[in-house]
């Protein structure tokens, strides 16, 4: 038990874990194009790797495995380092390090449940198309606008949508350029549009890590530019 514990307090763990999801990494590269599955993954992660033949996946658990043993490590070296390091006076370069370990760790969390929960799925819609996007709701595409110019290119579109649960309208929104819809942890985007007939491709996504991923690399960024503002002044202070 002590044994595990010095290991995994380790930064020559750390250094071996990243080499060896470098390699697996490497290995994936090299497998990858040999393996038509790997073109469309529409299912959740994991349920799609149960799926596979282990011949072309065995990196890809083993790259998942490495990497929750990363995540032990750091959160036990951030502990460590923050009992140790408990009677530094300036606080904020005490923890600057600790926030960017929290941001990974936030990073890797939010992958693990877009592994879990996560997927997506295109479906081509007209006016008036219903598309059942859960359990007891459907979203309706109420109009297609799209502007044409007079060299026959499309310059402009937008889509007003309705969110029915129970045969009733609990929702709207209108997707355009870059302005998805969200609805209930679902991105709804256009992928293509075309003006005759008014059709769309619309991609129906759902990532519950996207808010873990969100905050890890706010934190992340934070936990970097501070670290990085508190050296330059410290050095400055010593010149």
């Amino acid at each position: 038990m002590k044994n595990i514990y010095e290991i995994l307090l380790s930064l020559r763990t750390s250094l071996w874990l990243l080499f060896l999801i470098t390699l697996f990494f490497i290995a994936g590269a090299v497998i990858m194009p040999s393996y038509p599955e790997f073109s469309s993954i529409d299912i959740p992660l994991f349920k799609w790797l149960v799926q596979q033949p282990s011949g072309a996946t065995w990196w890809l658990w083993g790259a998942v495995g490495l990497l929750g043993i990363l995540s032990v490590n750091t959160l036990f070296c951030s502990i460590e380092s923050i009992i140790k390091k408990r009677k530094v006076t300036q606080w904020l370069l005490l923890i600057s390090p600790q926030i960017i370990h929290i941001g990974f760790i936030f990073i890797l969390l939010a992958h693990l449940l877009g592994a879990v929960g996560s997927y997506h799925y295109k479906v081509a819609v007209a006016e008036g198309y219903q598309v059942k996007i859960s359990e007891g709701e459907l979203l309706r595409v109420k109009n297609i606008d799209i502007q044409v110019d007079p060299q026959g290119y499309v310059n402009d579109w937008s889509l007003d949508l309705e969110y029915l649960s129970g045969g009733m309208v609990i929702d709207e929104d209108r997707i355009a350029p870059n302005k998805p819809s969200l609805h209930n942890s679902l991105n709804i985007i256009a992928k293509d549009v075309q003006p005759y007939p008014k059709a769309a491709l619309l991609q129906i996504s759902k990532d519950p890590g996207a808010v873990w991923a969100l905050a890890g690399s706010i934190l992340f960024i934070t936990g970097i530019l501070t670290l990085i503002v508190l050296k330059i002044r410290i050095e400055k202070i010593t010149v």
